[in-house]
């Protein structure tokens, strides 16, 4: 059903947003407008560090095309995107540094064309240690138009949001520790040969997330058929976790990225890196089983166990809902349950977050502290102190009352609101929302859910559902309208979190029990 929505790219320590979901067939989208590359010839460039302060920071030092590079974004050894980064002085502001990063990802998506762009220039001090000083964020096609235009501040950031045909928004948020280091903690720890450890403000919810960066030592490669001598570096976000690593020339030109063993990213010319497969990724991203799963997966209570292999130690955590047996050949054995929270547990609203407080918090994505979302949740809930009759009520509102349209993707609860249609995700993001509105800790949940497509082929899809704590947590998807998220959900992630990226294309069902 979906990928994950985000694909660090450790070079401007860019989360980037990928949505990929069908709930049903719609006709191709109209293409989004290209956004256009900023480049500047070397011998501007040079000028410009020649104005530069006498003691500029080591992300200037290190050696970088000039002009910026591109690269061609693979899933499973098929183009699906490419990628463009840049880092250089403003003209005429020696004291300045400006990023750039871009995403363009286009691909089938079952029968609709989907087509995403994310576009990141960010403005840093050029000292060592420069702070981040003001930042511009678009987003075009899937998910919506929109450009976010941030000015940073010591006591913190005001964020103004632009969409077409609506009044700006501006957000006040906290401040952020990053720094200009921290825009290419890559090419940094290299020329350094030590490791680098910083912050990084994340594209999309605007929240700054610990970023660290290991070198390691050089070591020979086989880049398009010729060995040559590279720098590596691996850098992983505590947000996102998933280590990526870069491996660098020794002139300064990033090779390639590796995101786990499916997703990578190659250096490639502009005129090839903009050369797409056009690939069908539902298909290209199943878990394909080896036999239909019985009925009783899908009845509550429920149970269904698969033996998979290329399930990493890390995701092997047993829950309520899922629970772990290694096998003698390497392989796990996996016991996926369904059942309704237990009567004597259930608790009134409000309830306290038994993990700290973080599954009701209101943020710029999931926004349960707008006026909008606490009005709809106070006309479903009414008087109802049961947080459980209260969450079935809002997650069969969400259900019905949400068109299945894949092409109405949006990245913010009041978006999906007004727009009243989306994909699994954006009926997940509006449950959890409206949940935590309600008094009632929530939050979304990834992984893979099962279906027969039309090709009659039984599979698990990506997918993303909710989790809500009503004295006990419970699974519930209101895309299908389930109280009770039944055993045929596969769950290995949580709030849209690209952790799971590694898995895409590698994990595998060889046994339905």
């Amino acid at each position: 059903m979906r990928l994950p929505r985000r694909v660090l790219l450790p070079v401007g320590a860019a989360l980037l947003s990928l949505a990929l979901v069908q709930c049903k067939k719609q006709e191709p989208a109209p293409q989004a407008a290209p956004v256009q590359a900023r480049t500047q010839p070397a011998q501007e460039q040079q000028a410009q560090q020649a104005q530069a302060p006498a003691t500029v920071s080591d992300v200037l030092k290190a050696p970088r095309p000039q002009g910026g590079e591109y690269m061609g974004l693979y899933l499973v050894d098929k183009k699906v995107g490419y990628v463009f980064n840049d880092l250089a002085p403003v003209p005429g502001r020696g004291d300045r540094v400006r990023s750039i990063n871009e995403l363009h990802f286009k691909a089938q998506v079952g029968a609709r064309l989907s087509e995403r762009i994310h576009r990141e220039e960010r403005v840093y001090e050029s000292r060592p240690g420069g702070k981040l000083v003001a930042f511009t964020i678009e987003q075009r096609g899937d998910g919506g138009n929109q450009t976010l235009v941030g000015t940073v501040t010591p006591g913190g950031m005001s964020v103004v949001r632009k969409r077409p045909g609506m009044p700006d928004e501006t957000v006040n948020l906290p401040p952020t520790s990053e720094v200009v280091e921290d825009a290419d903690q890559v090419r940094v720890a290299i020329l350094r040969q030590a490791n680098v450890s910083g912050n990084a403000l994340d594209g999309t919810d605007l929240g700054t997330h610990p970023v660290s960066t290991t070198v390691h030592p050089a070591e020979e490669r086989l880049i398009s058929g010729i060995k040559v001598k590279v720098g590596k570096a691996v850098s992983v976000s505590e947000k996102e976790k998933v280590p990526v690593t870069a491996y660098v020339a020794e002139d300064g030109r990033l090779l390639e990225l590796e995101y786990g063993q499916t997703m990578k990213a190659r250096a490639e010319p502009e005129e090839v890196a903009r050369r797409l497969d056009m690939v069908e990724v539902f298909g290209l991203t199943r878990v394909v089983l080896p036999r239909a799963l019985p009925p009783e997966a899908q009845a509550i209570p429920g149970q269904v166990k698969l033996v998979m292999e290329n399930l990493p130690e890390k995701f092997q955590r047993d829950t309520y809902r899922q629970k772990y047996q290694a096998q003698p050949d390497g392989r796990v054995l996996v016991t996926m349950s369904a059942q309704p929270p237990d009567p004597k547990k259930l608790a009134p609203r409000p309830l306290k977050d038994p993990d700290g407080g973080e599954n009701l918090k209101s943020s710029i994505i999931v926004e349960s502290d707008s006026t909008q979302i606490r009005e709809l949740a106070s006309q479903l809930v009414g008087t109802e102190k049961d947080a459980y009759t209260a969450a079935q009520k809002i997650v069969g509102w969400v259900a019905t009352h949400l068109k299945k349209d894949y092409g109405a993707s949006a990245d913010r609860a009041t978006d999906v609101l007004r727009q009243r249609k989306g994909d699994c995700t954006e009926h997940s993001l509006l449950t959890v929302s409206l949940l935590r509105a309600s008094g009632i800790p929530a939050r979304r949940v990834d992984g893979v859910i099962y279906m027969v497509n039309q090709d009659g082929v039984p599979a698990l899809y990506w997918h993303e559902w909710v989790e809500a704590f009503v004295g006990e947590w419970t699974q519930m998807d209101p895309t299908f309208n389930q109280m009770v998220a039944d055993a045929t959900h596969f769950g290995v992630g949580q709030e849209g979190n690209a952790e799971i990226t590694p898995l895409i294309g590698t994990l595998k069902v060889v046994e339905v029990r």
